[in-house]
């Protein structure tokens, strides 16, 4: 059995798309991070990064209770179990992972940071808030030129390296990104929005907010 610790977050909303895209059967557990819910102590005890989202898999190969967090982590562990959305070997295999860490090492921080200095943080700053908003827009940029000449992320089939992507730009706008420049960027998206797991993860995802 899956259990999934998570909240309306574009790290959270990987791990979903990953779940209903291997038609997974889970348990969802909301974790209000706008209440402060991820510094419980009962959560600090599957996470002491205090982060969502978090994979308990009480199935594992091991027999034993499996725990694990950070979403990237979580998307090459379902893939690798479930021998999909991830090639098993090759170059195919390198560009996913290429993917995911220019994800977690650019995209995601330089998302993150432009809407903290922008909307959240209490005094303005406008040297951090020009810089990773400027840093949005290459990172941005730079995938766009990518699927000029890829059908997706990583090559010409779907795989974790999209859904990574996918979460930031669900929630784009935070970090106040818009499509309208990025025309490949614009087609990608709307792409991967359409798929029927992605619409189910938003779904539930969605659910978690509105029912706080």
């Amino acid at each position: 059995m899956l259990a999934l610790y998570a909240y309306a977050t574009p790290n959270s909303i990987k791990a979903l798309i990953a779940l209903e895209e291997l038609k997974l059967d889970y348990t969802l557990h909301p974790v209000n991070v706008k209440q402060g819910e991820q510094k419980r102590e009962s959560f600090i005890a599957l996470n002491p990064n205090a982060k969502v989202p978090v994979l308990v898999d009480t199935e594992s190969a091991s027999g034993e209770s499996f725990v694990l967090s950070e979403s990237a982590a979580i998307l090459v562990y379902l893939a690798e179990r479930h021998g999909q959305l991830l090639p098993g070997s090759g170059q195919e295999r390198a560009r996913v992972f290429e993917q995911l860490f220019f994800h977690a090492s650019a995209l995601s921080p330089s998302f993150g940071n432009a809407g903290f200095f922008t909307k959240l943080a209490a005094e303005p700053q406008p040297l951090a808030q020009e810089r990773f908003s400027a840093e949005a827009e290459r990172v941005s940029a730079l995938l766009n030129d990518l699927l000029s000449e890829r059908r997706f992320a990583a090559g010409e089939a779907y795989s974790i390296a999209d859904i990574a992507h996918f979460g930031w730009f669900w929630r784009r706008a935070f970090a106040g990104i818009s499509l309208d420049a990025y025309p490949h960027l614009s087609r990608w998206y709307a792409g991967v929005e359409q798929r029927p797991a992605v619409q189910r993860a938003i779904a539930r995802i969605d659910a978690l907010a509105t029912s706080a």
